[in-house]
């Protein structure tokens, strides 16, 4: 009974066939699309009569060369921005335990953070990763959020060592953060 109710709705599926009369209004509704021969923000409307037709797509703004010296020279500067930062970080440290004796060994001769482009900062503002190192308390996670708002973005934030993530080895105390997450 049911696979006989299966095959007629499928059969009743392919007798169909698309007409316009489905789709209300096709011939009063305006599609966009742009002109390859105009700038890419111009749009210009077409009839139904046209929608066949291939359309061409947008291009990218990487794609389209800059008009005039100050759209070059701000294209420029972004790219070189860019460019610094993908090669950088700048970490900012917040110790809160004996983790953070472990994190200053990044910048000794043996590991030479600076030859990677890792320099430590004192300021959230001059930073765009912050390292946790430690067990984070009740009393201190206030603190740690503001901070973390006067980083600019992008930021990151990594936890180090088991305190910091989980709060380890005190992680049955009532003035331990177990979850760092903002």
């Amino acid at each position: 009974m049911l696979s006989s109710t299966r095959s007629a709705a499928s059969m009743a599926l392919r007798v169909v066939k698309p007409t316009t009369a489905i789709v209300p209004f096709r011939t009063t509704a305006a599609a966009f699309t742009t002109n390859s021969r105009r700038d890419a923000s111009a749009l210009q409307t077409h009839s139904a009569a046209g929608v066949g037709k291939v359309r061409r797509e947008v291009p990218l703004p990487s794609e389209v060369a800059p008009k005039g010296a100050l759209q070059y020279a701000l294209t420029t500067l972004d790219a070189v921005t860019n460019w610094a930062r993908q090669s950088s970080l700048w970490p900012m440290t917040f110790g809160l335990a004996c983790c953070a004796v472990e994190m200053m060994h990044l910048s000794t001769p043996r590991y030479d953070q600076d030859r990677l482009g890792i320099i430590f900062r004192a300021s959230p503002r001059q930073s765009d990763v912050m390292i946790v190192a430690g067990t984070l308390t009740n009393k201190m996670a206030p603190a740690l959020r503001q901070v973390y708002d006067q980083m600019p973005d992008p930021r990151w934030v990594i936890s180090m060592g088991s305190c910091a993530n989980g709060g380890g080895y005190y992680h049955y105390s009532h003035s331990v953060v177990r979850d760092m997450s903002p």
